[in-house]
């Protein structure tokens, strides 16, 4: 009789299949670590770019603050240019306004005449003076009462001062401004 060893066979056969699977395993690791090393390297890269895009927003925000910054002051000079303008135009369109007002009392005022206060309140104007006399006084009434500017002119007060040793005339006048 022929004995035939078989276990033999199946020892190859198990070494050649584990051979093979340790081969398998080996490539798959190797291939395994192939695949994290690429998926490392690109997660490594976008990582790169991320940062390199939060450092320029991170410029351009710090850009668009000054800017912002810049815009806020110049906003609030053309407010203040835009105030000044309004009041401007406000003088411009007021027919009675305080320089008109000034400048139509020295035409008004002789020269005999010495104005020391103005108070204008709303409308009224309340004028205090001095004069040599009181014809003076009463020609800068008729005078400011010619005028278009000025309405109801009242002498309040004419008392006589004496200052230098000179005897004058002290006024005070009360007059409505005309709003035209």
């Amino acid at each position: 009789m022929i004995k035939i060893n078989l276990l033999l066979a199946r020892k190859e056969k198990k070494k050649a299949g584990m051979k093979r699977e340790i081969a398998v395993l080996i490539s798959s690791v190797l291939l395994l670590l192939i695949i994290l090393s690429i998926v490392h390297w690109r997660l490594g890269r976008e990582k790169e770019e991320t940062l390199a895009q939060i450092a320029t927003t991170k410029e351009e925000i710090n850009r668009y603050k000054n800017l912002s910054a810049e815009l806020n002051k110049e906003k609030e000079a053309q407010k203040t240019l835009q105030e000044k303008l309004n009041i401007i135009n406000a003088l411009k369109k007021e027919k009675a306004s305080p320089a008109r007002v000034l400048d139509e009392l020295s035409v008004d005022k002789p020269e005999k005449l010495h104005l020391e206060s103005l108070k204008k309140v709303g409308t009224k104007l309340d004028i205090d003076g001095l004069a040599l006399d009181d014809e003076t006084v009463a020609n800068f009434m008729t005078n400011l009462r010619k005028s278009k500017l000025f309405k109801t002119v009242d002498l309040i007060v004419s008392e006589q001062v004496e200052q230098s040793k000179i005897k004058l005339k002290k006024f005070s006048l009360s007059c409505e401004i005309i709003l035209m």
